[in-house]
């Protein structure tokens, strides 16, 4: 009696072709569609989040297109998905009212003031938060003055490597945004500054902030406390005494190497992780009602990496929203 076990019929006979198995098209099939953070963009006013666009581009002290900016900012959330694994953070029931671009990008810094101030304050009054994509640094007076013409309730914070307190003597441009601002009256202990580093300003702006009364964090403090942590105090520090608060998210506090196409990114800057941790805890903070993205140079990327990295940027204002 043959004990053997039977051997197994083959599913494919010798030489033909196996079949191929295709699944029935679904309506939210990943592999047709990629749900991005650029699909999170609408033209609904009504929504929590709006973002506009500010391309300026002259005044800057080293000369660039930074004008380039929001469009590419724009074109790289398209790469970013509306999921975050690690916090199981999903973004994509929340809409952006995409209000587009402020034509600014002929204008100088002081001719853009009103421009920018008329089509965002009514953004900032309308939404609970507001996001300014630049630009150089010069947007971010105007967005200041946008969310609070008195300039008696609003606070400042900056994620900046530089104080931007240059003298105004010689016209306004992206290294004296916060100097203009205490000139137009902003009080110096409305504002606090985080990310600062050595060698990338001077004795003189120093002393400036220290007698205005600024909050100051060197990019040391922040490597050695956190970022987020720096932050969380200097929001702590002035929220009772403000309304509301704008937030300057200058992109040269990152890394020179990790940030090829910030013209002011200096080595010994802060890593794109601390970055993003620190603008998720900020704009969890209910009194920021608008933030700003500045100094990205599209012509100085390398392989996308700034780009990308504006682009997560904009993820994590709308994880940091979405935790409120």
């Amino acid at each position: 009696m043959d004990r053997r076990r039977p051997r197994r019929q083959l599913s494919v006979l010798a030489g033909e072709t196996p079949a191929v198995h295709i699944a029935p098209m679904t309506s939210d099939s990943d592999c047709r569609s990629w749900f991005s953070a650029a699909d999170l963009m609408s033209q609904d006013a009504s929504a929590p989040v709006a973002l506009l666009g500010a391309p300026l581009g002259l005044g800057s002290i080293t000369p660039g297109r930074c004008d380039l900016a929001p469009e590419t900012v724009r074109a790289a959330m398209k790469r970013m998905s509306v999921y975050d694994l690690e916090t199981e953070t999903d973004l994509s029931t929340l809409r952006i009212f995409d209000a587009g671009d402020v034509d600014v990008a002929q204008l100088s810094p002081a001719d853009s003031l009103a421009p920018i101030v008329e089509q965002l304050g009514p953004l900032t009054q309308r939404h609970a938060l507001t996001i300014l994509l630049g630009g150089n640094n010069a947007v971010t007076r105007p967005a200041v003055h946008a969310l609070d013409p008195s300039l008696k309730r609003v606070g400042v914070l900056t994620l900046d490597a530089h104080f931007d307190l240059r003298d105004t003597d010689c016209g306004l441009t992206n290294g004296n945004p916060i100097q203009a601002l205490l000139e137009d009256g902003l009080p110096g202990a409305h504002v606090a500054q985080i990310g600062l580093l050595p060698f990338a300003n001077t004795r003189k702006a120093h002393e400036k902030a220290k007698n205005a009364g600024i909050y100051v964090a060197t990019a040391a403090a922040c490597r050695t406390q956190g970022l987020a942590a720096i932050a969380a105090n200097a929001l702590e520090r002035f929220a009772s005494r403000v309304d509301v608060i704008h937030v300057d998210f200058d992109i040269d506090i990152v890394e020179r190497s990790h940030m090829p196409g910030a013209p002011g990114a200096r080595p010994g800057g802060v890593s794109p992780q601390d970055f993003f941790n620190a603008t998720r805890l900020i704009c969890a903070h209910p009194k920021v009602r608008s933030v700003d993205l500045t100094e990205f140079d599209p012509s100085l990327d390398v392989a996308s990496i700034s780009a990308l990295t504006a682009a997560r940027w904009v993820c994590e204002v709308l994880a940091g929203f979405k935790a409120r």
